[in-house]
């Protein structure tokens, strides 16, 4: 049988309106195949993305273990937050320092505003306020301006070396004061005591409650839950309110009392603003008209306490991984103090002069910053959406360079756990082109502006202590060594704390060599 003249008309009306639904389905298959798709990564669960596969104390590692699984690149979900994961350095030069216009945004963290790291410029959005903070800094900070402060550098080792042998016990404090001395005095125009300095405990103070508080896993919880900032003090979950309130305040004192030491100073001397950043930009500011005043003085506010946070976190946590790296491998220790012996003698300290004499010494720097890197995800966000090996990086997401991962490749570091500054150094004893420095500071626009300040500062202070003393294993009362599991900070930062371990002089700092070091010679 046929069908009718109506069905017949009803099959000729169907067709036009099918020819439209295939040639529909066809252009979303062409556009779902031509779309480049996100990077790979684990499977997201609903809602909650990624988050609960994380450990949010040590993110670094669970990246790290997923790079072996995904790659240089990986996408994962957080709480609805696109991350995606830089794994190796070659990627990161190529998206964050190639393509910077994109990649020099800061993702949002919901602790940096109620726990008063805001006057970070770090946490600072990529734009005009941005650009003037990096401009104060790196003003005074850049690499000519920083050989200038070379022999603030070696006094102030030599004047740590003496509260090492005068009050061992006390050595993190000790790390402290030296880390803090070069910035407090080119910042602010502040000559820092030799021990127990009240603006260094100020900074001390702030900065172990501001990084013990400011974690991620806080962040995502503040995130998620803002009105915990809100609920009356009696109320559980409020403790967070008050962590913010104490951080707040801490980091206020340290933002306002050393400026406010640099414009009493300034009144009473005006030669300071020679000297220091902040009361030469004071003295650029009174020729500006007052509605920019404001503006300014809060830019170089935040610029000069990102200076101060910057070279306490970075030395003295440095300082810290040697000194441990000193006690756990006592041959390298050996080997670096008789390269100091053979090139500079044991009847003067060595200086800067003798640095290009020294490959092993500048091993053992390079191999501390690799082997405990201090900020081991550097976060960024992406300004506009980007394309790169035929993965789609879309506006907004958050991208986090995985710098523990670069620092443990196994095929670039073998044994890479292991502390070994050979591998730094070819057959003729010379140093490699592998210098970790290239991204323990991060990469393009927003990299540490402080950075050659601190290499220098981290290498007076390890080739003064390696001339001068020797570290190893505290001992109990029977003379045992003290065995210890090395404990390391978590959240933003990975520093180790404070351990038992014995520093001494070396048999040939006598009473001579002490008088120099006091004096600062």
């Amino acid at each position: 049988m046929f069908p009718s003249i109506d069905g017949r008309l009803a099959i000729l009306a169907v067709l036009p309106a099918s020819f439209v639904v295939i040639a529909s389905i066809k252009q979303f298959i062409r556009n779902r195949q031509n779309k480049p798709c996100f990077p790979p990564g684990p499977v997201p669960l609903p809602l909650l993305g990624n988050v609960l596969s994380i450990n949010t104390k040590e993110p670094w590692l669970t990246y790290t273990k997923w790079a072996v699984t995904y790659g240089d690149l990986l996408f994962v979900r957080l709480l609805g937050q696109e991350v995606v994961v830089i794994n190796s350095q070659h990627v990161a030069e190529a998206l964050i320092a190639k393509r910077s216009p994109i990649y020099s945004d800061r993702p949002y963290i919901a602790t940096v505003e109620p726990f008063g790291w805001s006057i970070n410029f770090g946490f600072t959005n990529y734009g005009d306020e941005w650009r003037l903070c990096r401009r104060l800094v790196h003003q005074t900070f850049r690499s000519d301006s920083a050989l200038k402060f070379r022999p603030m550098q070696i006094k102030q080792a030599r004047e740590m070396i003496v509260n090492f042998i005068d009050d061992p016990s006390h050595y993190h404090s000790h790390f402290a004061t030296f880390s803090s001395s070069v910035a407090m005095s080119v910042t602010y125009g502040y000559q820092t005591g030799p021990r127990d300095d009240p603006l260094v405990r100020i900074v001390e103070n702030a900065l172990v409650i501001g990084f013990q508080v400011i974690t991620p896993e806080r962040a995502i919880l503040l995130k998620t839950f803002p009105s915990l900032l809100t609920l009356p003090d009696w109320c559980w979950g409020s403790s967070i309110k008050r962590e913010a309130q104490a951080s707040t305040s801490l980091m206020t004192e340290m933002t306002e009392v050393p400026f406010r030491y640099t414009k009493q100073h300034m009144a009473e001397n005006s030669a300071l603003g020679q000297f220091s950043m902040v009361a030469e930009n004071l003295q650029r500011m009174d020729k500006q008209d007052q509605t920019s005043r404001p503006l300014f003085e809060g830019a170089l506010k935040k610029a000069a306490t990102t200076a101060i946070i910057g070279s306490y976190e970075t030395t003295t946590s440095v300082l810290m991984a040697f000194a441990l790296a000193m006690v756990s491998y006592p041959d390298v220790q050996k080997r670096a103090q008789a390269e100091i012996d053979l090139v500079v003698g044991r009847d003067r300290l060595p200086t800067f002069e003798d640095r290009a004499s020294l490959p092993y010494v500048e091993s053992v720097l390079r191999e501390t910053l690799r082997w405990q890197p201090i900020i081991p995800l550097v976060p960024r966000a992406t300004s506009s959406d980007d394309i790169y090996d035929g993965y789609f990086i879309p506006k907004g997401a958050t991208i986090i360079c995985n710098i523990w991962n670069i620092s443990r490749d196994e095929k670039r570091y073998p044994n890479a756990s292991t502390f070994i500054p050979e591998r730094f150094m070819d057959a003729n004893g010379g140093l490699t082109d592998d210098d970790p420095a290239e991204y323990v500071f991060g990469f393009g626009r927003r990299i540490c502006a402080g950075r050659y300040a601190a290499d220098a500062s981290m290498w007076s202070a390890i080739v003064t202590m390696l001339a001068t003393v020797e570290f190893s294993f505290a001992k109990d009362d029977q003379g045992n060594a003290m065995q210890f599991t090395p404990q390391f900070t978590t959240g933003f930062t990975h520093s180790v704390t404070v351990f038992p371990c014995s520093i001494s002089p070396r048999p040939h700092v006598h009473s001579e060599l002490l008088d120099t070091l006091r004096m600062g010679e």
